[in-house]
């Protein structure tokens, strides 16, 4: 067929169909496929609000500083995972898209900031202000490096910043909280309730007969899925860490002690030393303040003379990597105590410095760490032959060896668990230890028989599994769980029979009865409360008992379940409600609660009507790229 289409082609007529075929398919591919090849590029905007682009890059920083931060809060790193679960690329979307909403609205009004304004917000900025109270260059340059921004990124946000909050003020003023929301909000976490009650035990519901065999089983299947057995697998588990491959007894005495110079700050107190300091406006009048102390003139004396209080001339106690001034810490690291250093060019200024107190180091001797030191070098090494084990345990699992074998020749210990739930229980209902617990349970009942499972990856080495065997989860017979429903019965029997006996005493209370005489007729002693709080438990009563005491006006009486198997009976004596005093800390806390309350709201509002009159577009394909995930 080629052949033919070759022969074809080397007549006129041929080659001017060849030519005519060719382009039409140039043709199509340019209109339906080639097309897209120049049309399609990656999207690099997360969100357009109005003119304002919200970038990839944009996102992706303000993501990772919230992980960050949350990551600091939790003292522990958000897993990718985590972070969809608790919403953070959503919320961070949320906070860049506000911000660029206030930006767009103080744009189309006009606002601006003044460059001076700007300065002087920096200037003000504790953060960039050094141990004299002024503003440091120096720190300003390390805390915009610590965060990825330029000075000129940094203005232009303080920039942005500074307008959109003349918004926020302009919208919501100074907002007064009305009085009836202050006196509500005073009256419910200030009032205080007294009540008199008494409790109904179990004993007070009378005499419960045995259980027919019609009512257990009525009551059994009623709740089938509460005496359901739960799916169970047996496993064999194999764990691997740095400890059993790490032999600190192979460490050498002399590596121990190589690391132990080399680390010997760790093992006790480093060297500390107290410094005052003198700083001058130039080095010509440090060094003629230093000639003066070389005459016989003190550190005290200089400072005296110009003035300076004796407070301010303490710089601080430190270890020398404290020290922000590399010159001053070797000057000072360098003077015995109570010498004055010569001048110093400082990071930030001349200075002379003095020593006023030292306090030398004290660390442990060798003898009394070398185990700890072995160890961590032990620990150390044990890395690289922790993935040495790995491996071969790899490839051993890739020629399906058992794990009880590869346990047998490694000279590890394997594990066997006859049987264990997803919520890592066994069929007793104790728990079963087992290593990296919640990964390898998650993992365990999302595999099956005889899969060949990924390692599981722990803080310090891995874990190996085998599914050998699963249980399903069934109904359990009323003959397997008959001594349980009888139980059951007996508590729901018990409950509903106090129920029933606390509605009609309450009945009588609310008919006027003496709450003494009431309480005589089932035999229960009669208590005061006093000074009830909402929501708190006092004395035998629970927190849902006062609660319902809230709910109830004064005189009138109620009841309410008080733990797991009584019933408390009671009737409202009095409330209390101290008055409220305008200037107290108390009430300005509420205010100024409510008043950051309602300027959320207005605040929500506002974005809301602004966000649908600029139109906001969201693109999700850029935002996964953004963070480097998917949803």
């Amino acid at each position: 067929m080629l052949r033919g289409m070759r022969n074809a082609g080397q007549s006129l007529v041929g080659k001017i169909i060849a030519t005519l075929l060719f382009c039409v398919l140039i043709g199509s591919f340019a209109i339906w496929g080639i097309g897209d090849i120049f049309r399609a590029t990656p999207p690099t905007t997360v969100a357009h609000i109005g003119q304002t682009n919200i970038s990839r890059e944009e996102f992706r920083t303000a993501y990772n500083n919230e992980l960050q931060r949350l990551g600091r809060q939790f003292r522990t790193v958000l897993t990718p995972e985590q972070a969809r679960m608790f919403g953070v690329d959503q919320r961070v979307l949320n906070s860049l898209v506000t911000q660029a909403v206030l930006a767009e609205q103080a744009k189309k009004l006009g606002l601006s900031v003044s460059d001076q304004l700007v300065a002087r917000s920096i200037l003000d900025e504790p953060a960039f202000k050094g141990t004299d109270g002024q503003f440091n260059r120096a720190m300003f340059d390390q805390v915009l490096r610590n965060v990825g921004l330029t000075e000129t990124g940094f203005v232009q946000e303080q920039r942005t910043t500074m307008t959109r909050s003349q918004l926020v003020d302009a919208i919501t003023g100074d907002l007064n909280v009305p009085a009836a929301a202050l006196n509500a909000a005073h009256r419910y976490g200030a009032e205080r309730r007294a009540a008199s009650y008494f409790v109904l035990q179990p004993t007070m519901a009378g005499d419960i007969p045995a259980p027919t065999t019609e009512q257990l089983q009525t009551f059994y299947n009623e709740r089938k899925d509460a005496f359901r057995a739960p799916e169970y697998r047996a496993l064999s588990v194999l764990s691997l860490d740095a400890t059993a491959v790490s032999k600190p007894e192979k460490v050498s005495d002399a590596d121990a002690r190589q690391r132990y110079e080399r680390e010997k700050a760790k093992f006790g107190a480093p060297e500390k030393r107290t410094i005052q300091q003198i700083v001058f406006p130039s080095q010509e009048e440090t060094e003629a303040a230093f000639k003066k102390i070389k005459d016989g003139a003190t550190f005290d004396a200089i400072a005296q003379e110009r003035n300076i209080p004796a407070q301010d001339l303490e710089l601080g106690t430190f270890t020398k990597p404290q020290m922000l001034d590399p010159i001053v810490a070797d000057a000072a690291f360098a003077l015995e105590e109570g010498a004055t250093s010569g001048p110093l060019a400082g990071r930030f200024g001349p200075v002379i410095v003095r020593v006023s107190k030292v306090e030398p180091e004290a660390v442990s001797p060798f003898e009394t760490v070398a185990g700890q030191v072995r160890a961590e070098i032990a620990t150390e090494r044990s890395r690289s032959e922790l993935e040495a084990a790995h491996d071969a345990i790899e490839d051993q699992r890739a020629s399906a060896r058992p794990l009880a074998d590869i346990a047998k020749e490694k000279g590890l210990t394997l594990i066997q668990i006859p049987a264990i739930d997803a919520s890592g229980l066994d069929k007793d209902g104790k728990p079963v230890e087992i290593p990296n617990k919640d990964a390898l349970l998650k993992s365990a009942f999302a595999s099956d028989v005889g899969v060949d499972n990924e390692a599981l990856r722990t803080p310090g080495g891995y874990v190996w599994f085998d599914v050998t065997g699963i249980t399903p989860s069934r109904e359990k017979t009323l003959d397997e769980v008959r001594d349980e429903v009888a139980r059951l019965w007996k508590a729901d029997e018990t409950a509903q029979r106090l129920t029933e006996k606390a509605r009609l005493l309450t009945e009588r209370l609310e008919k006027g009865e003496a709450i003494e005489a009431v309480a005589k007729d089932v035999d229960a002693e009669v208590k005061n409360g006093t000074d009830l709080v909402r929501a708190t438990a006092k004395d035998d009563l629970s927190a849902d008992v006062v609660n319902r005491i809230f709910s109830v006006p004064v005189a009138k009486a109620g009841n309410a379940s008080n733990g797991a198997d009584s019933r408390a009976v009671f009737k409202v004596t009095g409330a209390t409600v101290p008055p409220l005093v305008a200037t107290s800390p108390e009430i300005q806390r509420i205010d100024e609660q409510l008043r950051n309350s309602m300027n959320d709201d207005l605040i929500s509002q506002f974005v809301a009507q602004i966000r649908q009159d600029l139109g906001v577009t969201i693109n999700q394909t850029a935002m996964r790229q953004a963070i480097g995930g998917e949803f």
